[in-house]
């Protein structure tokens, strides 16, 4: 972009108004890219690069399919197999590497709006509607 001429106040002003502009179109963009968990998610995977031919590092549903590659034995490990031997563990690690090939973006998305569709419905309060009872006897309208 090419820098603004300013001869005088007022092309200042009207720069300086200008960059207001641009600078709450910005943060609203940004606002609208971190409104929820799943556009938080969505947002960090989209600067990965869903296609190879773009030069991505991971694709997509790698990004995903990595983390819980990693995770998905420790976890197991770490809780329900805790105090078991080398070849339980091990056997544990393996099918949970190659459970964890159907954890992609698409399923973990899911699981994430099922839970957000169900926790709401537990716990909103019922507001009672407020009644009009008309005008207070003891106030001054009368």
């Amino acid at each position: 972009m090419s820098q603004p001429v300013i001869n005088n106040i007022n092309d200042l002003r009207n720069e300086i108004a200008r960059l207001r502009v641009v600078k709450n179109e910005q943060e609203a963009a940004i606002k609208q890219h971190f409104s929820s968990p799943s556009a938080i998610i969505s947002t960090v995977i989209s600067g990965f690069g869903s296609d190879s031919s773009k030069g991505g590092f991971f694709k997509a549903d790698d990004l995903i399919s990595l983390v819980s590659r990693f995770v998905l034995p420790f976890a197991l490990n770490k809780t329900f197999f805790r105090h078991s031997n080398f070849i339980v563990k091990a056997i544990v690690g393996v099918l949970s590497q190659s459970a964890s090939g159907f954890i992609n973006e698409k399923s973990l998305t899911s699981v994430w709006d099922k839970i957000k569709a169900i926790i709401p419905q537990k716990w909103t309060k019922k507001h009672d509607k407020h009644v009009d009872y008309g005008i207070p006897p003891l106030s001054e309208s009368y």
